[in-house]
Order: C-alpha cells, then structure tokens, then sequence
C-alpha cells in the first residue's frame, strides 16, 4: 500500500461549533499553527448570547500568546486589558481576613527546601516578617503598582473584557484563513457505522461537513454530550456554589493590578477592573441563597453605577467523563467548569487547544492519542478541583455553607496534600500542575491551615546567616516596587485603549 496516497480516515476538515472564547481560541490557534493543512470553519450564532464571564486570566495565557505571535499591546488596547499581579482574598478565612495569593516566585529555596521553611523556621526564631514581603508581586499588589522594567521581573497575567478578546481572536483567525459561519445548529447527522459526527445542519439548511468536530457550545455540549451522550463527573459535593449573577459598572477608581475575591455567607464575589469599566459578580450556593438576594446583594456591594442589568449564570461543577470522544473534542464550558475562582478557565481551554495540537490527529482517530489526551485533561482538571475545595475547606466562618465545606469529607488527593502540610510543612507540585509550591503555601497561610514543623535543613542555617538570607531576599523587592509607578499611569503610556473600544468609554472618561 503506497501510504501517501491513502486519504480514508484522514483529518483536513476541522469544524468548531460555537464561538465565545473557548471557540475563538480554538479557531485562532489552529488557523496560525496548521494554515494551509487545514479547512477549518468556525459555526455560531450572533443570536445565541456567550456566557461572557470570564475576564481574569493566569500567566501561562502570556506563552499562548507568543506562540501565536500576538503583540502584547496591540492585544491590550484592543480588549481594554489591565495587568494581574495577584488575587486579593477577603474575608475567606472569617469577615475581616485579608491575604493575597500572589503569581511570582516567593523568596528563594534550594532544589531540596522550598523558601516558605526557612521562613517559617524564622518566625520560630522571633524574626517577624509576612511571607508576602519576599515576593515582588505581593508587594507591587499593595500599592497598585507596575512596571515592565525591573530586575526581577514581574510575573502576570491581564484582566480583559470577553467579549472584546472574542473579536480580536476571530480578526487573527479569519486572517489565517478560517472560515466563519453564522447561523444556528439545527440537527447534528452522526455516521451510521460508528456513531462519530458527519456534519452540522444549519437552521437555513446548510450542511457543514468535518472529519474532527470541536464542541464549543457551552454547558449544554450539543455535540459531546447531546449527541454523543459522553457522560458528566458532578463536583458539587465539593464545590457548593452553582450559580453567578453578573453585572458591569462603571469605573470609579484606578484599575487594581489584581482580581478580588470576596467571601459572603453563601458564596464569594469578583472585582475585576480594566480600563473603561469593572467586571462584577457574586458566586452563590442556590441552597443557602436564593437568585433574588444574590442579585440584590450583588447590585448593594458594587461600587460603581451599573451599566447594564444583571445576568444569571447557572453552572454545575465537573468534567465530561472524556474530554474527546469520537471525533469530538469539547472545549470551554462544554468539557467541564470549576467554577469562577482562581480564574482558571480561560487557562484549561487554552492547555487543552495546545494538547490538541500536540496531538493532532492528522491520520485519523487514534484510539492511543485520545486515551492520553483525555488522561492528561482528567490529571488538570482534577488538580485545579483540590485547590478550589481548599479555599472552601479552610474556613473559620460562623454559616452554614461554610461550616458544611470544613467538615465535609475531602477527595483523597486532596486530604493526603494537607496531611503533609500539617505534619511537615510539605507542600508540592508535580511538573505539569498549574498551581505552584507558593500558590499552595500562600492560601494554606493566608487561610489559616497551620504548618508543621519546617524542614531540618532550615534549622541549620544560624541565625545571622538567616537574617542575611532573608534581607537580601528582601532587598530587591523593595527595591523594585520603589522604581513602579502607578498601574494607571503604566497602563496611560503602554496600553491605553482608544475611546471607540468601548462604546461608554468617552463617558466614563
């Protein structure tokens, strides 16, 4: 058999149901990567509205970026973007805590000893300082502060309105060549012998023909999970909050380089700032609030003047049981949600677009290929479920949502990662894992899940060699953030968006 004249089996035709982010970024990322071996069409419906939440991001986002060749400012003017340093909680250890789970390197450890021993051993000591003072993030959040030219280097992520992002994604796609299609899925025609995806019919009748399908088509997965009954892995006996209410309103303040996250006895809310206006939401348990309160609550704690009315988000924690079925590969919401915090799920459709291109199945299914895809999306999502149920988990508030998490029995993966950190201070990551050692350490401190003692090596430092470890830690941190300006006036001279990005920007101005 002359294997260069073999065509069956073979995937050229690429079709990605649904836009929103999940199908922009899909769509963007192929078109640039594949070109010309690809017929990609992208299929959504102007009338069909995105959820359009997500406006926080981590900083892999800045790598996805470069691999696509996307300048950093041209992105930032065009999506009215602003920098994240960090994410401020409120109020989630009891009302009135405040900690700052920060996106840079804390302090400075050995391949053996992470950083957060010898500063534990310190305090033990009696030498007092705030695990945040040895991190240049943590310390240029405080002061709203940002800068793109120090030593060390910050390291970040963007706040950015969806919707904009959306449209600056299909403008890069459609000038590599994708092809766009508006109408509204009628039918989904699956192959008889298989049962795989042959094509979409349209509402007007066309027919959008593929060999590899993409299901971008929100929560309700019409392709992976309507048509191909895949399967859902429920999280809520974990996650209790299964409903947002979110608003717009104007801007009153300078944009924060960081999200705020803010605990309320049935949930949390969100703060996202960016140049012409803040993103706005309250995350809620359906059992212990009810959708009228949470939108009065909402539109009560908001800053600024709303400019549109609220909109209800009903979601349901969890995972497809296979992230790529057949011929289908669900991104976005259509493959899982963990909910709002941490801002992750921007970052799990982005890792999955890559992992599919890593694996791109240009000759056809493979059953090998897909098993691995699919066990590498359950590992991720599974890690980044253990660090959300931590920020419910460790508590000390008084109502009964919150009692119900700290008691709550825990994923095993989960409660073995506490049992090491009470018993030794052991925090760790595994090489593919999105959150780090001081992503862990920061929210274990920050909510108040006591250590144990710090590692042995820690204790052979003396103390003036302790001391002089810790100031020259501290040093240029301080250093640093005293060379910053404001992020306004940073954002004024590198980013500003033009007053017709955003419809009611010249009257917020």
């Amino acid at each position: 058999m002359n294997v260069a004249n073999t065509t069956e089996g073979r995937i050229r035709k690429v079709v990605i149901a649904g836009g929103g982010t999940a199908g922009w970024l899909a769509g963007c990322a192929l078109a640039h990567q594949f070109r010309d071996q690809l017929d990609i069409t992208l299929v959504e419906s102007e009338q069909i509205g995105t959820v359009g939440v997500g406006e926080s991001t981590v900083p892999p986002i800045r790598a996805f970026h470069r691999f696509l060749q996307i300048d950093e400012q041209e992105f930032l003017r065009a999506v009215a973007g602003t920098f994240k340093l960090s994410i401020s909680f409120e109020n989630w250890r009891r009302p009135g805590d405040r900690f700052i789970h920060p996106f840079g390197t804390i302090g400075q450890g050995t391949l053996a000893t992470p950083f957060h021993h010898f500063w534990l051993d310190s305090l033990r000591r009696g030498m007092p300082s705030e695990l945040g003072d040895f991190c240049l993030e943590s310390v240029a959040s405080r002061g709203d502060q940002f800068s793109l030219d120090t030593q060390p280097r910050l390291n970040y992520a963007y706040h950015f309105d969806a919707g904009l992002y959306a449209k600056f994604l299909r403008r890069k796609a459609e000038g590599h060549g994708l092809r766009r299609v508006e109408g509204k899925i009628r039918e989904v025609k699956q192959h008889a012998h298989d049962g795989s995806v042959a094509s979409l019919v349209l509402e007007d009748g066309q027919v959008i023909e593929g060999d590899l399908f993409i299901d971008c088509t929100g929560f309700r997965g019409l392709l992976t999970e309507q048509t191909l009954q895949t399967g859902y892995e429920d999280w809520h006996e974990w996650l209790p909050s299964d409903r947002a209410v979110a608003v717009q309103t104007e801007s009153i303040a300078p944009p924060v380089p960081y999200t705020r996250a803010i605990a309320h006895e049935a949930g949390w809310r969100w703060h996202i700032a960016l140049q012409h206006r803040v993103g706005c939401g309250l995350v809620f348990s359906s059992r212990h609030m009810s959708d009228d309160e949470a939108q009065a609550k909402l539109l009560r704690d908001v800053d600024g003047p709303p400019l549109r009315d609220p909109w209800l988000v009903p979601f349901r924690s969890g995972r497809r049981l296979r992230a790529w079925n057949k011929n289908v590969v669900a991104l976005g919401l259509a493959s899982g949600f963990i909910e709002p915090l941490e801002s992750t799920s921007i970052h799990l459709t982005i890792s999955a677009v890559v992992r599919l291109i890593q694996l791109f199945p240009f000759d056809g299914v493979s059953p090998t290929l897909m098993a691995l895809y699919n066990d590498v999306s359950r590992q991720e999502m599974e890690h980044v479920r253990d660090f959300i149920i931590l920020h419910y988990h460790a508590n000390q508030r008084d109502e009964p949502m919150w009692k119900a998490c700290r008691e709550m029995a825990l994923p095993e993966s989960l409660a073995m990662r506490l049992r090491a950190w009470r018993e030794r201070a052991h925090a760790w990551q595994d090489p593919g894992e999105l959150f780090r050692v001081e992503s862990w350490t920061s929210v274990l401190m920050g909510q108040g899940i006591a250590p144990g003692p710090a590692h042995p090596l820690a204790r052979a430092i003396d103390d003036a060699d302790l001391r002089t470890l810790l100031a020259r830690i501290r040093q240029p941190v301080q250093h640093a953030v005293a060379t910053m300006s404001s992020q306004a006036a940073f954002i004024d001279r590198y980013c500003k968006a033009a007053q017709d990005v955003w419809p009611r920007a010249s009257a917020l101005a």
